[in-house]
């Protein structure tokens, strides 16, 4: 015997369709912002390898540049930099806005990098 299903398994694959693409656009979203994040903390990483040949104030703007072309909130753009006798230390704090389903987070960032030389 051949039982009808009425749509049963149209809806149920129109659902996991769905689903899955609102998963894809807010996993995406909150990827994206974490992405931003490591790039901007791997460029204070390199800035610090190569603190020796820099000063205080150029690191700070090329970073600031670097936030800029990265399209990171303002808060980014702050970049403190502290420099000790061998050592020195970069850091930036900023918030980032994810949207989810139904609220917006708010993310707390705070890349930092430590060099010496």
């Amino acid at each position: 015997m051949v039982r009808a299903r009425a749509g049963k398994g149209l809806l149920g694959s129109l659902l996991t369709i769905v689903f899955l693409g609102a998963v894809v656009y807010f996993g995406f979203n909150i990827g994206n912002t974490y992405w931003r994040y490591l790039q901007f903390e791997d460029r204070m990483k390199q800035e610090a390898r190569f603190a020796a040949h820099r000063s205080d104030l150029l690191i700070a703007r090329r970073l600031r540049d670097y936030a800029d072309s990265l399209k990171l909130p303002v808060g980014a753009h702050k970049v403190n930099v502290r420099r000790r006798p061998g050592t020195i230390q970069i850091w930036a704090e900023y918030y980032e806005l994810v949207e989810f389903p139904g609220f917006v987070r708010e993310i707390y960032f705070h890349p930092q990098a430590v060099g010496t030389f």
